[in-house]
């Protein structure tokens, strides 16, 4: 089988690499803390010192990182993946950045001889896990088809949205439904407690009516403990939400329920629940609410 390379092996990246892995393809990798990949490396992965060592001969590149600057550093430079990458080798950027990013990274793809593909995905830890996910694809056609044989190992669905930039806008909108629920949620369980409510008997309220969701059956006893060890850190929806408002701002939408999430958790940010699961939300918003009248 082909030889892929992967880059950042962070809470997504490592189940995701393993994965391919037990699919039985040969990987190099690398990550900028090299503790972290370090679990590979105890199953054959050869651990890369850059990443242009880690993608020179793969066929593709999977690159999966917070954010879009992160991507940039790994992407340039003389140790770069675009110093070392093979004439029509796939990169794979399945990290969530903005669309406007995506772009100028397809670009800097193809100046060096390379495919780009954008394919961020919907799903946490637990999905990526299980190779669950759903992969948000933007980019040339035969370049997707290109990728399904490894995105059928990594997720159960795959839609491509058009070319190098419509899966970042595609997951910028999926995540703004994700920060609105989780807040929506958190806002009816503290008002329903504020008026005296069992917490219990609000959550299967939720669970027995028309606006139900497999978050709700997720998350439900993170808000049960009031514990909410991370699946999807709230500092990663707090950062797509802020691109998700820039985007909206730059092209003169007025998306009310963005702006106001996008508020709530920059402030959990600040209010130190940065590395707690987005359910956590509701910490943040039960620290505002008054004392409830006996």
């Amino acid at each position: 089988m082909e030889q892929l390379a992967w880059i950042g092996t962070g809470y997504m990246g490592l189940p995701m690499a393993r994965n391919l892995l037990k699919a039985g393809y040969p990987l190099r990798a690398f990550n900028r803390t090299a503790a972290k990949a370090e679990p590979l490396a105890d199953h054959g992965v050869e651990l890369a010192q850059s990443p242009r060592a880690a993608c020179e001969g793969a066929k593709a590149v999977f690159v999966m990182l917070t954010k879009g600057s992160a991507v940039e550093d790994v992407l340039n430079g003389a140790d770069g993946v675009l110093a070392g990458l093979g004439a029509g080798a796939l990169v794979v950027n399945m990290s969530t950045i903005a669309p406007d990013e995506a772009r100028e990274f397809a670009r800097l793809t193809e100046e060096a001889g390379g495919v780009y593909v954008d394919a961020p995905v919907s799903g946490s830890v637990g999905p990526a896990e299980n190779g669950q996910l759903v992969i948000l694809a933007g980019g040339d056609e035969q370049a997707v088809d290109a990728c399904k044989p490894y995105f059928e190992i990594l997720g159960k669905k795959t839609i491509r949205f058009g070319e190098a930039g419509a899966g970042s806008s595609a997951k910028l909108s999926i995540n703004l439904l994700l920060g609105v629920m989780a807040q929506g949620i958190s806002e009816a369980l503290l008002i329903g407690e504020h008026a005296g409510l069992d917490r219990a008997q609000l959550i299967e309220m939720i669970g027995e009516s028309a606006v139900n969701t497999p978050m709700l059956a997720g998350k439900k006893d993170m808000w049960m403990n009031e514990e909410f060890p991370a699946a999807f850190m709230v500092s990663l929806l707090s950062k797509d939400l802020g691109l998700l408002a820039a985007e909206a701002r730059r092209e003169q939408i007025d998306l009310p329920l963005a702006e106001a999430v996008n508020r709530t958790y920059a402030s959990a940010v600040q209010s130190g629940l940065d590395e707690q699961d987005m359910a956590a939300i509701w910490t943040e918003l039960k620290r505002r609410m008054p004392e409830r009248k006996q």
